[in-house]
């Protein structure tokens, strides 16, 4: 099962492994304002897909477990990417040692792809002495037929509590990457309460459905080595954190419930690359190394609306939802539950 569970956390952050480990480095050139430019427009749709992610799963629900009754729960949100997260924009105005030579600037400006974008990569000139670099590819993820998603996993506890309270926990611990962890680590650690508001509520309490309040807060911390063989001090740091606050309501029909929620999501991450990087492209020199150039800061808060299915056969359960928000999120689930 551990193994299981750390392929699937691989997947939530597979595509910011992908860009620190070959490609990330190819944008800190220039100047380090030069360098935080380029890097925050091509990593930032990655952040809020990893962050948006995390705001998934929490529930299939409305209704409160028993005293110590509990569930364990798989799932696996896809995140969709809009189209305007494929590109970003550069202009050369606002870069102090470098310009975008192609695609052709129009008018001092041109869109480049993000980590999720085309994999033909820009290519940049240093004004002072002209020689030319390639910028960072995308992971060309524009897909034909099933769109454009990248997989959120998750698992999940909830325990039931006096009150019609369940408490939910998100857990992994600190997990190396690659061959002995010689690629880096990752972390997660989320909580989640879930609070029955119809028993408060005269005339509607002995009604039949379920109608709670949930807040949920997720924390995933994520470690990689850039180039572990050549640079073995160069090393990229990402931390998200992700809260969701909703109204919930689900009506049980035999084996089926129906449920839905409102509410809002908000995300917050940060991306810190530590070590001395060459920034003007010629190894020989040491003049324009710098240490720890990248230090980038991301939020973002959507409302956010759910509808889902369970269906419930003996201990087990199989769900599915999907929740429209800034970042829609397809949610597909199986557990087992017990009072």
């Amino acid at each position: 099962m551990k193994r299981y569970l750390q392929s699937l956390l691989l997947l939530t952050v597979m595509s910011v492994t992908a860009a620190a480990q070959s490609d990330l480095d190819n944008l800190i050139k220039g100047s380090t304002e030069d360098a935080n430019y380029l890097v925050k427009g091509y990593i930032t749709p990655a952040m809020n897909v990893v962050g948006y992610g995390l705001t998934q799963g929490w529930y299939n629900t409305a209704k409160p477990h028993k005293v110590v009754g509990f569930d364990l729960t798989v799932t696996v949100a896809g995140i969709s990417i809009p189209t305007s997260d494929l590109t970003y924009r550069i202009e050369n105005s606002k870069l102090s040692t470098i310009d975008l030579v192609t695609p052709t600037p129009v008018g001092g400006a041109a869109n480049v792809p993000t980590i999720f974008g085309s994999d033909i990569a820009p290519t940049f000139r240093f004004r002072s002495g002209g020689s030319t670099f390639t910028g960072a590819p995308g992971l060309n993820l524009d897909l034909p037929v099933v769109g454009t998603a990248v997989p959120v996993p998750m698992v999940q506890l909830g325990i039931g509590l006096p009150k019609g309270t369940d408490v939910k926990l998100r857990f992994f611990p600190s997990t190396g990457l690659g061959t002995g962890g010689k690629d880096g680590s990752v972390s997660m650690f989320g909580i989640g309460v879930l609070h029955s508001v119809k028993q408060y509520i005269p005339g509607v309490k002995d009604l039949p459905f379920d109608l709670s309040a949930f807040v949920g807060y997720t924390k995933l911390n994520f470690d990689v080595k850039l180039d572990a063989t050549n640079n073995p001090g160069q090393s990229a740091t990402f931390a998200t954190s992700a809260t969701t606050i909703q109204g919930l309501i689900s009506k049980k029909i035999s084996v089926l419930t129906l449920y839905g929620g409102v509410g809002l999501n908000m995300i917050s991450s940060d991306l810190n690359v530590k070590g001395s990087f060459d920034l003007d492209g010629n190894p020989s020199t040491t003049t324009d190394r710098k240490e720890n150039p990248i230090s980038i800061s991301n939020s973002s808060a959507s409302p956010s609306f759910t509808a889902g299915l369970r269906l419930k056969l003996a201990i087990f359960t199989f769900h599915g939802d999907y929740t429209f928000q800034k970042y829609n999120a397809l949610t597909l689930g199986f557990g087992l539950t017990v009072r």
